[in-house]
């Protein structure tokens, strides 16, 4: 029998940009993955969807799965032979019982890896604005579980801890919290001594709450911290005031889903992380080239016969320009067609392939292309628009109607997919989600086939074209369309419309501590 491998992966705190590269390659070769309720829903969505995905639950005073079934599982899915990645919040080595894990494995003779990960102990104060060591402050930081296997409080030495004179750090503390400073006191540190107690760190629902050790208890209840947070206690908390920064950024604790073809979704994202969002990767279609394609073979023996050539999408230019490159042609068999594009993101996917474009609609949506085309095309042109097999029925409604000669080419099909390892209904229902991204009705359909029936009256669409718009509107959706057909311009109303956001919470907020 062929044995498998295990790899014990730190995912971090949550979010997706402080996985480690290794971590990464790891995890998207992955065949079966053991993860935990703490690890980050972006870092989720890089599992491959072929995986074999096992949700361990693990969280401070609940575990779907006990950590002897956790360590048994392991193995058993190692002697399959199977590629099996423990994905663990943090770090698998810090207080994650990463040790005992490694035990049975090790007894069996199966090889693993430990990839380590951003503990949330540094990170998460980091995105408070509080760092954990400050020469002003101290020259120390030491780390301390606040939870006890059997849940009973914390069998903690206070008096060496006070004595040390270091930053504090209490991870899954918060339901010994009360317990923790009241401890702290007695044992002789100041009660005006700095604390913090921060929750989500990292994600765009991160809160803090910066006080001190004697009313830090209180003030989080009044506040309604939950797990998973962690407690601060030290001089350096009252640099939070200064040196906070995530929630400062145009986007930052927006939280944004990002809805497009898996290989065209990563501009989007990344300008929208840029900016300081956190965003969620849902790739609701997927574009599939259609084989043993005769009308296209046809087609291309035959393009001297169209005078232009009419491009839809991104998706419709890769796939005409893979199929001449397949039957050994280049842009040469194109002489003298005059070239027509939606929109600037298919202008540009010409440009990259040297192609200047001669037609582009003022506005970028199928019917505004088939009535610029109705007054641009000359008698006797003939058309060649390679599309999509279910295409826009408008654009060539309007083309008959003018009577001009076209060959509509399905190359491709539009898959909707519901394999994502993200449960999006689930999202939605349980999670904040500020925006939503569209760029094609197709998109929509996606969304919704793998959202089933959740709730998305509350959900604000950002939409690309008004025909998009129209089909996110069907599903009760809000919607917002941007001002043109590119990335820059989603990009800048999702800004646009999170600015009034922060401004409008800023307002209620100051209403309420006036009263």
């Amino acid at each position: 029998m062929i044995k498998g491998k295990v790899w014990l992966v730190g995912a971090g705190p949550s979010d997706v940009g402080l996985l480690t590269i290794k971590a990464k390659t790891v995890l998207e070769q992955a065949e079966v993955v053991l993860y935990d309720s703490l690890v980050g829903d972006g870092i989720i969505g890089l599992i491959p969807t072929g995986a074999k995905l096992i949700n361990v639950g693990k969280r401070a005073g609940h575990a779907v799965m006990p950590q002897e079934m956790i360590n048994k599982v392991l193995l058993e899915e190692a002697l399959n032979g199977n590629r099996v990645v423990r994905l663990k919040g943090g770090d698998p080595f810090l207080f994650g019982r990463g040790g005992e894990e490694l035990e049975l494995l090790t007894e069996h003779g199966i090889p693993f890896e430990i990839v380590p990960g951003v503990t949330s102990a540094i990170a998460v104060p980091a995105y408070a604005g509080i760092p954990v060591t400050h020469r002003d402050f101290c020259s120390s930081v030491h780390i301390i579980t606040g939870h006890k296997k059997d849940l009973d409080k914390p069998q903690i030495d206070f008096e060496s801890l006070v004595k040390l004179n270091g930053t504090l750090v209490f991870l899954m503390g918060v339901g010994a919290l009360y317990y923790i400073c009241e401890s702290l006191i007695q044992a002789g540190m100041s009660p005006a001594m700095p604390a913090a107690v921060l929750e989500n760190g990292t994600k765009a629902c991160q809160r803090r709450v910066v006080s001190t050790l004697e009313k830090l208890a209180s003030d989080a209840k009044l506040h309604e911290i939950i797990t998973p947070a962690i407690i601060i206690v030290g001089q350096v908390c009252c640099l939070a005031d200064r040196f906070h920064w995530a929630e400062d950024r145009l986007l930052g604790g927006a939280r944004v889903i990002v809805s497009r073809p898996q290989e065209l979704s990563s501009t989007l994202s990344s300008r929208l992380t840029e900016l300081g969002a956190e965003v969620l990767e849902i790739p609701a279609i997927r574009t599939e080239e259609i084989e043993d394609n005769e009308s296209i073979l046809d087609v291309l023996k035959t393009l001297s016969d169209y005078s232009w050539l009419v491009f839809t999408s991104q998706a419709g230019v890769k796939v005409f320009f893979d199929k001449l490159i397949k039957h050994k042609l280049d842009i040469r068999s194109l002489n003298g067609i005059k070239i027509a594009a939606i929109g600037s993101v298919t202008q540009k996917a010409l440009l990259e392939r040297g192609l200047f474009v001669d037609c582009v609609p003022d506005k970028f949506d199928t019917t505004t292309l088939a009535k610029t085309l109705d007054v641009t095309v000359r008698p006797g042109e003939k058309l060649l628009i390679p599309r999509a097999r279910i295409g826009s029925e408008e654009l060539t409604a309007i083309l008959d109607a003018a009577q001009i000669d076209y060959m509509d080419l399905p190359i491709y099909d539009t898959i909707y997919r519901d394999d994502s390892v993200l449960q999006l209904r689930d999202i939605l229902e349980q999670s904040r989600v500020d925006y939503v991204a569209f760029t094609s009705a197709s998109t929509v359909q996606g969304f919704m086939s793998a959202a089933g029936d959740a709730d998305l009256s509350r959900l604000t669409a950002v939409c690309i074209g008004e025909q998009t718009a129209a089909e996110a509107e069907k599903y009760g959706m809000r919607v917002v369309i941007s001002n043109d057909i590119s990335i820059d311009s989603i990009v800048l109303k999702i800004t646009e419309l999170y600015q009034i956001k922060k401004a409008e919470r800023m307002i209620r907020h100051e209403s309420r501590s006036k009263t």
